[in-house]
């Protein structure tokens, strides 16, 4: 099974977030020696936990120090912007690095209502009801790869080319934590992603997790670059030699979890720290509701439990993310979890 990296370049505690993005890029270097597929990063605004805010900027940096490995986005949040200028910036992560780029590209708003209001470019940004038609026109936009018109004459846009033109075009994913959006990427025939990192088995709207991922396959419709339906899993997991210190270095998670819970987005916390936490009853029951979501353990443990899942949900590949306030025991939990399948040598 391909194992890909998805990083959100988490801000810890007694480092700054310039450290956050130059511990992606080292990251990022480190996981292609691995053999990891793919990395993506995410798109986090007005918070102090995350420092990606510019996915499309990350990219350019990591496929320049990278040469083998997929990169790209996980993932672009659309409610912000104009398809046409997405789907520019995509051409030009294209040009430089041709067949590496992945757009992933999602509808949540990944910030609190003042950014989502910062960031809109007239008076009313774009409602998710818009949502399939920006992925549309992305998605011919992109596919204009010769110069020839991607759209009828009597669109708007019909003159209208992603620049720069040239033979190819990133690789397409929709990501999303419910039945609407495994619709969006069926019915549009894109590769989809599912966030169980975020929301577990419980999905949104109604369906759970394999349910969503099943209505996926079940509605797919076969599109030029994807004649059938792919999939990958979004993960948590924190591998470490023993299940004990694999659980001490979850416990930065669990009290930054806590912490949003009740509106607290702040950096991660030490290790220190959180384990001389006293929990409340509230913060107890925050984290009973986050349980399911990541897998703590050993590695042939942990690549037993992820393979489960996989196969639960009918995932192609999984997208791991691991968060630890230690640095070299994050590079060393990717690390035992790609020997533990086969990716690199033991």
């Amino acid at each position: 099974m391909k194992l890909g990296i998805l990083d959100q370049s988490p801000i810890c505690e007694g480092r700054t977030a310039s450290d956050a993005l130059f511990e992606t890029i080292e990251l990022a270097k480190f996981a292609e020696q691995l053999g990891y597929h793919r990395y993506w990063v995410a798109e986090h605004h007005n918070t102090e936990s995350f420092a990606g805010s510019a996915p499309e900027i990350l990219i350019a940096r990591l496929a320049a120090e990278t040469s083998t490995m997929r990169v790209g986005s996980g993932g672009i949040m659309m409610m912000h912007y104009a398809p046409y200028k997405i789907a520019e910036q995509f051409r030009v992560l294209h040009t430089l690095a041709p067949g590496r780029i992945d757009l992933g590209i999602g509808r949540a708003p990944g910030g609190d209502m003042n950014a989502i209001a910062a960031l809109q470019a007239g008076p009313e940004r774009y409602g998710s009801h818009v949502y399939p038609s920006q992925i549309q026109l992305i998605k011919d936009l992109l596919a204009d790869a010769s110069g020839a018109a991607a759209l009828p004459d009597a669109h708007p846009f019909a003159t209208i080319r992603a620049r720069p033109l040239g033979p190819g075009s990133p690789e397409m994913w929709l990501l999303g934590s419910g039945p609407d959006s495994a619709e969006v990427a069926a019915v549009t025939g894109h590769p989809f992603a599912y966030a169980h990192f975020i929301v577990g088995d419980s999905g949104t709207g109604g369906i759970d997790g394999p349910g969503s991922m099943a209505h996926y396959r079940r509605r797919y419709q076969p599109s030029a670059n994807h004649p059938a339906p792919y999939a990958t899993l979004g993960v948590a997991a924190i591998v470490a030699q023993t299940q004990d210190e694999a659980e001490r270095q979850a416990s930065s998670v669990r009290l930054w979890a806590a912490r949003v819970g009740q509106g607290q987005h702040l950096p991660f916390p030490s290790t220190e720290t959180a384990l001389a936490h006293v929990f409340s009853e509230r913060e107890e029951a925050i984290l009973s509701g986050r349980a399911s979501r990541a897998f703590v353990g050993t590695p042939d443990a942990v690549r037993d439990q992820l393979i489960a899942k996989a196969e639960e949900y009918g995932a192609d590949e999984l997208m791991v993310v691991t968060i630890t306030h230690d640095q070299m025991a994050r590079r060393r939990s990717y690390e035992l979890l790609a020997k533990s399948f086969g990716l690199c040598p033991n």
